[in-house]
């Protein structure tokens, strides 16, 4: 074989990475329905939410088996099916989404191929969900202005005037639309103890017998969709991802559990004490890891010859830190007091102690960088487990200690 045949062909090989990198993420139905999507892991399924896998699966089996003549893969993979280029088309796209579903509701075989190239029962289910949306998509765009304009709201009784204007007699349509809106509401509190207000009593039947119904359902699935960005792990996930997640969580779980009077035993009582457990239970583990990562993290090497910094265990102490102090804010929605107040002890004492300890090893090498970044993360982390005067502290300290030599 000639060593033409082995090499392959540079325009190819040059283009290739940069298709990959240029190529935009693939948005199901254009994005028309992200408003409405939620993020898999979801234990579980609400009236105005739709998980991204069976949202997907939908759109997989739209473009590929009922409407492949008009929708073209190739304007999918290179993004220009724009929202604006398939509305025209979403009155055909539903018309036959609409036959296949009566089809396979009238016939078991054509139900069951139905599921097979819909990949999942869960998907099929969704089917009717994500026709409804489409039929919605108009109100769902107001809908999010309608969740934005409640933040600015002063009044309780107009906010009660703007909350009885949505369709209230539509179970269906509301959850769409309050699922829509929940997602810009900055304060979802406000929100609870107005639709209590409407509704004469606290308890959630007659929140429910009040048509609000919705509005609970749209807080507890946004609460779940925040699971999905506790899953990272390791010294590069993004804490503050992980950290706005916790506090979006912990916002909308205190809004319903410290004013809504559920039954015990209830759906919605399950639902919450099952977020608050898986939660609970991919937040222990960091927590568990602050104090070691913290102590590995600004320990000198038993041999100073051979002392480094090791900035993946720094990064990772500095993300626990922050971690534990959004905990401490959120702990009320979470079922770690006992793992938390042992982690909030040891890591101040275990911080206390090795700043003491890079204290004075400055003293005695001015000059080493590597000591000068421990107390550089060792400061920070200070500032995030006590407060900025003690910082500012560690800091004179630490200048005071240099200059001494």
């Amino acid at each position: 074989m000639s060593q033409a045949a082995n090499r392959s062909e540079p325009s190819a090989a040059a283009a290739r990475p940069t298709n990959r990198a240029g190529r935009p993420a693939v948005r199901p139905f254009a994005g028309l329905l992200d408003v409405v999507i939620v993020e898999d892991p979801a234990t579980f399924t609400f009236p105005g939410s739709i998980r991204r896998s069976s949202v997907v699966a939908g759109w997989t089996w739209v473009c590929r088996d009922i409407c492949s003549d008009f929708i073209s893969p190739d304007e999918i993979a290179d993004g220009s099916l724009t929202s604006a280029v398939l509305e025209p088309q979403l009155p055909k796209i539903m018309a036959r989404m609409k036959e296949a579903l009566e089809k396979a509701d009238a016939d078991p075989e054509t139900a069951r191929r139905l599921r097979t190239m819909l990949g999942s029962d869960e998907a099929r289910d969704a089917l009717p969900q994500i026709l409804s949306a489409l039929r919605a998509r108009p109100l769902l765009a107001k809908a999010t202005a309608f969740g934005k304009a409640i933040n600015n709201i002063g009044e309780d009784s107009a906010l009660g005037v703007a909350l009885q204007s949505m369709p209230l007699r539509d179970p269906p349509l509301a959850a769409l639309l309050f699922h829509a809106a929940m997602r810009q509401i900055v304060n979802p509190t406000r929100l609870v103890t107005t639709v209590i207000k409407l509704s004469g009593n606290a308890t959630e039947a007659s929140v429910a017998r009040s048509g609000f119904a919705p509005v609970v359902d749209a807080m507890l699935a946004h609460a779940q969709n925040q699971i999905y960005l506790l899953q990272p792990s390791g010294p590069f996930a993004d804490i503050d991802l992980i950290c706005r997640g916790l506090d979006r969580f912990h916002r909308l779980v205190r809004a319903l559990t410290g004013y809504i009077e559920f039954e015990r035993g209830s759906t919605w009582a399950a639902i919450l004490s099952s977020l608050t457990k898986q939660v609970s239970d991919r937040i222990e583990p960091r927590l568990r890891d602050v104090v070691p990562d913290l102590n590995q993290a600004l320990r000198r090497g038993r041999d100073a010859s051979t002392d480094r910094l090791d900035n993946d265990r720094l990064l990772a102490a500095i993300n626990g830190i922050y971690l534990l102090a959004t905990v401490r804010e959120c702990r009320a929605s979470m079922a770690l007091n006992a793992v938390f107040d042992q982690a909030w002890s040891q890591s101040g004492e275990a911080l206390e102690m090795q700043l003491q300890r890079n204290l004075d090893l400055i003293r005695q090498n001015p000059a080493d960088p590597i000591i000068s970044a421990r107390l550089d993360a060792g400061i920070k982390m200070a500032e995030v487990r006590f407060n900025p005067e003690y910082a500012e502290t560690l800091k004179r300290a630490r200048a005071s200690a240099q200059r001494a030599n």
